[in-house]
């Protein structure tokens, strides 16, 4: 049982991402599926927790 909010939920992502238009940058998709990598995308990571972009607290 209550399950019913979860699966509603799941459902409705679901159907945003099949149906809503998501910006998709097909070059930097298509050089990640080739094994290509630029340097210049890991240095702009927008995880401040990421390896190496830990910013410390004063």
């Amino acid at each position: 049982m209550g399950r019913g909010r979860a699966k509603a939920k799941q459902t409705k992502v679901a159907r945003d991402l099949k149906y809503n238009s998501q910006d998709m940058d097909l070059e930097r998709l298509a050089k990640e599926l080739h094994g290509e990598s630029n340097q210049n995308d890991d240095e702009n990571d927008d995880d401040p927790f990421a390896e190496g972009n830990y910013i410390r607290r004063a």
